[in-house]
C-alpha cells in the first residue's frame, strides 16, 4: 500500500452501536457477584484457616484480630476496611479514572458490609485445602471485578495503576507487598498460619494472572473507508489511542484509512464486533504482542 495524505469521512447509512446502559449493567453485575463471592470466601475458607489474605482485606482482618486478641475490642470489619481504602480511593479518582474508582468503591462498601452480615460457614479446616481453594476463589472474585472495570480496592489500585503505566502485569509486585503484611501477621499470631496465608496469596495472584487478560496485548490493524468515524467509536469503547493513516490500495487504487491500535486481549472481541457493526466491509488483522499498550485515557472521549 502507498501512503497518501488523504482520508474520507463518508459514513455508512446504518450505524448500530451498543446501548450506553450495557457496560454499566455489566460492571454493576460483576461488582455485585464479586463482592458476594469474596465475602463468602472470607467467612468460609479464610476464617476457617485463620488466614490473612493480604492486601487491604488482609490488613483489615489483621487489625480486627489484633484489637480483639490484645485489647479485647471488637471492631466491625466494615469500618476498618472502608477507612483504610479512603486514601487509595481518592488517589484512584485522580490517577486511574472516575468510573473505575466509583465501581471499586461500590465493591469495597458491599464487601465490607457483607462480611459483617454473612455468618461464618466453614467448608473444611484442612489448612492446605483452605489455602488453595480459598486463593482460587479470591483470585476469581478479583478477576470478575476487573472484568467489570472495578477492583477490590487497596493494593489493587496499585496494581492497576502500575499496569497502565508500565504496560505489563504488576500483580507479582503486589504479592511482594502482601508478603510483608503476612510476615507481620506471623510475628503476632504465629508463622504457620502466615505461611499458609502466603500460599493463599500466591494461588490468588496466579489465578488473576491466568484469568485477567487485559495485560496480554494484541495489535489490531483496520482498513476501512470510514476511518474518522471508527476511530472515535473505538476510543469511546476502549479509551486507547489510535494511529490513523491515509492509504491507497495498490490493485484498485482506492483511497482508504488504516487504523492501528494496541488492545488488551480481553477487548479484542468487543472491538471486532463494534467494527463489524459499523463497517461490515472493513478488513481487520489482529497480531498478539507483549509489552506494548495504547495510550490510556482516564475517561472515554465524548
Amino acid at each position: 500500500m502507498e501512503n497518501k495524505m488523504k482520508t474520507t469521512n463518508q459514513q455508512p447509512t446504518t450505524v448500530r452501536t451498543s446501548p450506553r446502559w450495557k457496560q454499566p449493567l455489566i460492571s454493576t453485575g460483576c461488582v455485585l457477584f464479586a463482592s458476594l463471592l469474596m465475602s463468602v470466601n472470607i467467612k468460609s475458607f479464610v476464617r476457617a484457616g485463620n488466614l490473612i489474605p493480604g492486601g487491604f482485606t488482609g490488613l483489615s482482618l489483621l487489625l480486627q484480630r489484633t484489637a480483639e486478641t490484645f485489647f479485647g475490642i471488637v471492631l466491625p470489619y466494615s469500618v476498618i476496611n472502608i477507612a483504610l481504602n479512603a486514601i487509595p480511593a481518592v488517589i484512584g479518582f485522580r490517577m486511574i479514572g472516575k468510573k473505575f474508582t466509583s465501581y471499586t468503591v461500590l465493591m469495597i462498601v458491599l464487601n465490607s458490609f457483607l462480611v459483617d452480615l454473612i455468618p461464618v460457614t466453614p467448608i473444611t479446616y484442612d489448612p492446605l485445602l483452605v489455602s488453595v481453594f480459598g486463593g482460587i476463589l479470591n483470585g476469581t472474585a478479583i478477576s470478575i471485578a476487573l472484568f467489570g472495570k472495578a477492583s477490590s480496592g487497596g493494593t489493587d489500585f496499585i496494581a492497576v495503576y502500575l499496569s497502565s503505566r508500565l504496560h505489563k502485569p504488576s500483580w507479582n509486585f503486589v504479592f511482594g507487598i502482601n508478603v510483608v503484611i503476612l510476615t507481620t501477621a506471623g510475628f503476632l499470631f504465629g508463622f504457620e498460619a502466615a505461611m499458609y496465608s502466603i500460599i493463599f496469596q500466591f494461588v490468588s495472584t496466579q489465578t488473576i494472572n491466568t484469568l485477567h487478560r487485559k495485560d496480554q496485548k494484541a495489535t489490531m490493524f483496520i482498513v476501512t473507508r470510514h476511518g474518522a468515524m471508527l476511530e472515535q467509536k473505538i476510543m469511546e469503547c476502549t479509551r486507547h489511542g489510535i494511529t490513523h493513516l491515509a492509504v491507497q490500495g495498490c490493485y484498485l487504487k482506492e483511497d482508504k484509512d488504516m487504523l492501528y491500535t494496541v488492545l488488551g486481549e480481553d477487548e479484542v472481541k468487543e472491538v471486532t464486533a463494534l467494527v463489524r457493526s459499523l463497517d461490515p466491509e472493513a478488513f481487520i488483522n489482529i497480531i498478539k504482542s507483549e509489552g506494548i499498550a495504547g495510550r490510556f485515557y482516564e475517561e472515554p472521549l465524548e
